[in-house]
């Protein structure tokens, strides 16, 4: 990745990424000044972040789903049970 080739010849997607926090890192005094360059360069190598939300937003739409499903049998709500 750090020398800038991507598979294809090209150059790769997160080069840009890794410019901008191999300079910061260069010219920094503390490696923690750098952290928010390094948090994009890993979340464009390996998405963390974009799999964690679209996770999040499938079980809150199951959850959804399910919740209209027992409305929709006349099954009591989950508020009911708290009564």
């Amino acid at each position: 990745m750090a020398s800038g080739w991507g598979i294809s010849g090209n150059k790769g997607r997160c080069y840009d990424f890794w410019l901008d926090f191999s300079e910061c890192m260069s010219r920094c005094r503390q490696p923690k000044d750098c952290g928010l360059l390094r948090e994009d360069y890993l979340e464009c190598l390996h998405h963390s972040k974009e799999f964690y939300r679209r996770n999040r937003i499938y079980k809150e739409e199951e959850r959804q789903l399910r919740a209209a499903a027992r409305k929709a049998e006349g099954g009591e709500s989950i508020d009911s049970h708290h009564k």
